[in-house]
């Protein structure tokens, strides 16, 4: 049996979660975590991780990046693989993470979802026969409640892009001014917010005389829980290490 600490149990994904986990075999939640007491639950949930007294295989995170320093520091002080789903992370933390992989498993990537991992692999295949004559950018849609922008998938693509190309491009966060023509070595990343969105991104290669658009829609938070399920399952065995989705996907 996989005795998982569920961080972030109060929250939407938290839910998400937990109706994935409660009909996923060889699986349980042993213990949550979240900022506020919950009593309704059928497992404990603390408010400080330093009381948990259940014996954990893994650790999900999908709680609030201001959370994430006590979270990682309990994975850190009980070597427990976590599976890292919290975006808006601070360069101190990504720092915590690099050395952290030193001694124990850690899974971390901008988006859970299975599709727009692969999505993110053939970008960096198709980025390059493109590099010559077309302009790339970014839309990226979110529920009105989301915090951080642009959002890490957005980065995530961005980046799988950048991967592609031979000469590296430079990320420009939407466009104001009467002076905002673009630049040739420019990617526009621009971010909407509204409604209940779950997750909406697309990737613009724009020519002269064609478009090419590659889009990738949520159309449920349900496609993150059952990415991060995967990880889970897949880094609770693994040695020390930085573990992402495309080696998941390629194991």
């Amino acid at each position: 049996m996989l005795n998982i600490l569920l961080t972030g149990v109060s929250g939407a994904m938290g839910a998400m979660l937990m109706k994935i986990i409660q009909d996923a075999p060889e699986c349980r939640i042993a213990a949550g975590y979240d900022h506020v007491e919950n009593t309704t639950l059928p497992f404990p949930v603390y408010t400080n991780l330093n009381n948990c007294q259940e014996q954990i295989d893994v650790i999900i995170d999908f709680s609030h990046y201001k959370a994430f320093s006590g979270i990682f520091g309990y994975a850190s002080a009980h070597k427990t693989p976590i599976v890292i789903a919290t975006t808006g992370l601070s360069e101190t933390d990504l720092a915590a993470i690099k050395e952290g992989a030193k001694d124990f498993p850690i899974f971390k990537t901008a988006n859970m979802s299975l599709g727009i991992n692969l999505l993110a692999k053939a970008l960096k295949d198709i980025a390059g026969p493109l590099e010559e004559g077309f302009d790339i950018e970014i839309i990226e849609k979110h529920h009105n409640k989301k915090i951080d922008a642009p959002s890490g998938t957005a980065l995530l693509l961005a980046d799988a892009v950048n991967d592609g190309l031979m000469n590296k491009k430079d990320y420009t966060f939407g466009r104001y001014g009467r002076d905002a023509k673009r630049s040739e070595n420019e990617m526009g990343i621009h971010a909407i917010r509204g409604g209940t969105i779950p997750g909406e991104h697309t990737v613009i290669f724009a020519g002269n005389d064609e478009i090419i658009e590659i889009k990738h829609s949520a159309l449920s938070k349900k496609v993150f829980a059952e990415g991060a399920l995967k990880a889970a399952k897949y880094i609770a065995a693994k040695g020390p290490g930085l573990y992402d989705m495309s080696m998941l996907i390629n194991d």
